[in-house]
């Protein structure tokens, strides 16, 4: 087990329920589709795993760690084995390629030699090697994702959440992304990826978790997009 839910709900102060009793097990190399409505509670399950959230109720475990009841000086130790790939990208648009990348490896204090080791590795992953000089405004949409992806799985992380990953992306784009994070799964990653798109879903014929106004309306082991 690499991530589980048991009988989580999240409220907001408003009274909002977002999530309403939901529990799922990811185990170890699976690949996930997170699907649903806008609103359905997708984010939320995102948000709640890297802790900018808290539950309302229930429990979150990534590994033998208790998200909702880890001290704050912990957080950063639970964020190390958590990957994010965000739909706008968040990248960095006064740094070069490779320092995108190289800022999550500096964050943990890798010497230089790591650093540059590791982030030529996953470079060569996501076919920039040749683009890690260039800054984010030379670059197309696809290519940003590509540096997200990689500053994502560069510290080696058990999980990459993608959330709308290829939602910004057209179908060309969009497939080239999903390769990717096809081969980063084959390396042992699990992935949790939120997306609206029936396509990628109906094609992949991966599990499947479908999200309904806050709770699990369907868990396929190879589900589709309804």
């Amino acid at each position: 087990m690499v991530l589980s839910f048991q009988g989580v709900s999240k409220i907001f102060g408003d009274q909002t329920r977002a999530l309403d009793d939901v529990s799922f097990t990811l185990n170890a190399g699976e690949f996930v589709f997170l699907v649903g409505p806008s609103g359905a509670g997708k984010t939320t399950i995102m948000r709640l795993v890297v802790r900018h959230l808290l539950p309302s109720q229930g429990s979150i475990h990534i590994g033998e760690m208790d998200v909702g009841k880890l001290p704050k000086s912990r957080i950063p130790l639970l964020r190390r084995k958590i990957g994010m790939v965000f739909q706008d990208f968040k990248v960095l648009s006064d740094r070069t390629v490779f320092e995108n990348i190289a800022i999550a490896l500096e964050i943990l204090g890798k010497s230089e030699h790591e650093i540059e080791k590791k982030v030529m590795e996953v470079l060569g992953l996501v076919g920039l090697d040749r683009r890690m000089r260039y800054f984010p405004t030379q670059l197309s949409a696809g290519e940003l994702q590509r540096i997200a992806i990689a500053r994502a799985i560069v510290a080696g992380p058990a999980v990459l959440l993608a959330d709308e990953p290829t939602g910004n992306l057209d179908p060309t784009t969009s497939w080239e992304i999903l390769k990717i994070l096809k081969e980063i799964n084959k390396m042992g990653t699990t992935i949790l990826m939120a997306t609206h798109n029936s396509d990628i879903v109906n094609s992949m014929r991966k599990r499947v978790i479908t999200m309904k106004k806050g709770k699990i309306a369907g868990d396929e082991k190879e589900g589709k997009y309804k």
